[in-house]
């Protein structure tokens, strides 16, 4: 039950790996120009897309979130790709963040399970999701982004703009227990 890691050559993507190593929770970094079928092969699962520099550069990552069964935790351009495959919008942020801010969660759901309605977290972006897409419900907001985390209603589609693997993160290993947790009760259906 291995979660695969997609590397959007982000300064983060290799930290995403090293802690879910330090939870142990089986996973292996790739980058975002391999195949569907070479995903396939590897029956994760489920995916992470980790952060970038660039919608640009996102290799296949769109094709990952549209054809992909599979569960998937989008993570800052991660989660920008994950609003705009399904029509959401990004734009540039009204405030560019690089610190530590604190979240509202507005339902705990899969990945928030157990975290309370308010969470501290590590903000690095100038882009952000600026309309949910449809299908799309609204997790969390902050002060300064809106649209901090998004889970599609039916799919387990995750979309969160800060950044859970790094130590200013309350709560960020257990975010990704959770997903862990959410992506082993998908695969026994």
């Amino acid at each position: 039950m291995k979660i695969l890691v997609v590397n959007n050559h982000g300064q983060y993507n290799h930290r995403i790996h090293r802690t879910l190593h330090y939870l142990k929770i089986p996973s292996e970094i790739i980058p975002n120009s391999t195949a569907i079928t070479k995903i396939e092969e590897k029956e994760p699962a489920g995916i992470i897309l980790g952060g970038g520099p660039s919608i640009e550069r996102t290799g296949n990552c769109f094709k990952y979130v549209k054809e992909l069964d599979y569960p998937i935790l989008g993570i800052c351009l991660g989660h920008q790709i994950i609003a705009e495959a399904y029509g959401g919008e990004i734009g540039a942020a009204g405030i560019e963040s690089y610190a530590k801010i604190e979240i509202d969660i507005k339902e705990e759901n899969d990945i928030f399970k157990g975290f309370g309605d308010k969470m501290k977290v590590w903000a690095s972006h100038k882009d952000e999701v600026i309309s949910l897409p449809q299908d799309f419900k609204l997790l969390a907001s902050s002060p300064i982004c809106e649209i901090e985390a998004m889970k599609h209603e039916t799919n387990p589609l995750y979309g969160i703009q800060f950044h859970p693997e790094v130590y200013h993160t309350e709560n960020g290993p257990k975010l990704f227990e959770n997903f862990y947790e959410a992506c082993k009760n998908y695969s026994k259906k």
